[in-house]
């Protein structure tokens, strides 16, 4: 495994693009070895009050990884680039083998259905972007932020969900389970 892919750099990196401000965000700095420590004791100390599953955390790792993809309508790989729905799929397939279908309503059907006042690191978040309940999905990453691939012209990039325009298209969310949520038929490969 390379070394950004270890736990404790890709921790710090989780921290600082969770802590970013609402624009769009740059890749994190180099972090000295005291600063990864120290957030990684922030971040333990934060999954411990979260009680964050393991599944979770790879979920959101992965996520992370792909910020600064360029979005591509039906795109759903790094290399193609990702619309929003490819980049959830893409991810939940990676962390968690789970393969889920291919459009953003299809997978608002999936799971179970949380409310906004409960949402946790790892849930699905549902936009209404095109006029159209649940035209949009992104991976909920706590302090009312989530990651996603925007729209023609953007990167996969943190987002607030407190601003303006999420706020007033926001749709819901779902906390997907291994367990209790179907596969989809990759019909893609």
């Amino acid at each position: 495994m390379i070394k950004f892919l270890q736990p404790q750099y890709l921790l710090s990196v989780l921290l600082a693009l969770s802590s970013a401000s609402c624009v769009a965000v740059e890749p994190a700095p180099k972090l000295s070895e005291a600063q990864i420590n120290a957030q990684v004791s922030e971040y333990e100390e934060l999954s411990d009050q979260e009680n964050w599953s393991e599944r979770a955390r790879e979920v959101l790792v992965n996520a992370l990884s792909l910020t600064g993809i360029r979005y591509k309508y039906g795109g759903n790989s790094p290399e193609t680039g990702f619309d929003c729905s490819g980049f959830v799929r893409y991810v939940f397939k990676q962390a968690a083998s789970l393969t889920l279908p291919r459009s953003a309503i299809e997978i608002s059907q999936l799971g179970t259905t949380v409310p906004k006042n409960e949402l946790q690191p790892g849930d699905l978040v549902f936009f209404n972007t095109l006029k159209s309940a649940f035209s949009h999905v992104g991976i909920y990453l706590g302090n009312n932020r989530f990651i996603h691939s925007p729209s023609s012209g953007g990167k996969v990039r943190v987002e607030n969900m407190q601003d303006g325009y999420w706020a007033r298209h926001y749709n819901g969310a779902q906390r997907l389970d291994k367990k209790n949520t179907p596969v989809a038929k990759d019909l893609s490969q």
